[in-house]
C-alpha cells in the first residue's frame, strides 16, 4: 500500500483529510510519525507557497509522497485578513477561541450584509523526485455575530452558510465533507492521487 505523509501535526486537519480520502487505498502517516523533523516555517504570503514549501521539505526528509494543507479564512471587510495568518491571528500559539475572539472584535460594528468571507484550502502534493501538484478549494459564507455549534475546529463556529442556516460547526460531518473548502480541494486531489497509485 502506498504511503502518503500529511505535512501536519494538527489532529483536526489529519482527521478531516483522512476522512475525505479514506476510500483511497493509501496509508496515511503524519509528522507525528517523524518526531525528528524540525518545525517548518509558514512565512509565505500565499496558501499555495506555504503548502508547497511544507510538502517539499517533508517529501525530501521522509523520501515519501507528501501532502500539505494550507488553509485559511479571508474576510471581505478586512481586505482578506486573516488569510495566511488564520491559525495565528491573535499571535503565535493562539487558540482557536482567541483567534475567533479577535476576529469578532474587529467586526463588532459590522452588519451581517458586510461580513462576507471565503474559506480557502490549498493542497500540495510533492513526490520524492519533486514532482509537484497543487489544487485549491473555496467555500463562501458569512461571519456570524457569535460562535454557534460544537463541531469542527478553527473558525467553523463563526462560518455561517445561509443555504443551510447553520455554521460549519453545526453541520453534520457528512454535509460539511461535501461543501467545505477542504472537501472541494480533496475532490480535485483524488484524481491526481489515483495517477500516483
Amino acid at each position: 500500500m502506498k504511503e502518503v505523509v500529511l505535512a501536519t501535526r494538527n489532529d483536526n486537519k489529519i482527521k478531516e483529510i483522512v476522512s475525505l480520502l479514506q476510500d483511497i487505498n493509501i496509508r496515511f502517516l503524519s509528522l507525528k510519525d517523524f518526531p525528528s523533523l524540525p518545525p517548518i516555517s509558514e512565512a509565505a504570503t500565499s496558501f499555495a507557497e506555504n503548502a508547497l514549501h511544507k510538502a517539499s521539505i517533508v517529501s525530501q526528509f521522509t523520501g515519501k509522497l507528501a501532502l500539505a494543507d494550507d488553509s485559511g479564512l479571508e474576510v471581505n471587510f478586512l481586505q482578506g485578513r486573516p488569510g495566511t495568518l488564520s491559525a495565528r491571528y491573535a499571535g503565535e500559539g493562539a487558540s482557536d477561541e482567541e483567534n475567533s475572539r479577535k476576529l469578532l472584535e474587529e467586526l463588532k460594528e459590522v452588519p451581517l450584509a458586510l461580513r462576507g468571507a471565503t474559506f480557502k484550502c490549498t493542497l500540495a502534493l510533492v513526490s520524492p523526485s519533486q514532482k509537484k501538484e497543487v489544487v485549491e478549494g473555496k467555500c463562501r459564507g458569512i461571519i456570524a455575530l457569535e460562535p454557534r455549534g460544537k463541531g469542527g475546529f478553527g473558525y467553523d463556529p463563526l462560518f455561517y452558510l445561509s443555504q443551510f442556516n447553520k455554521t460549519f460547526a453545526e453541520l453534520p460531518l457528512e454535509v460539511k465533507n461535501q461543501v467545505s473548502h477542504r472537501a472541494k480541494a480533496a475532490a480535485k486531489l483524488r484524481k491526481i492521487l489515483s495517477e500516483y497509485l
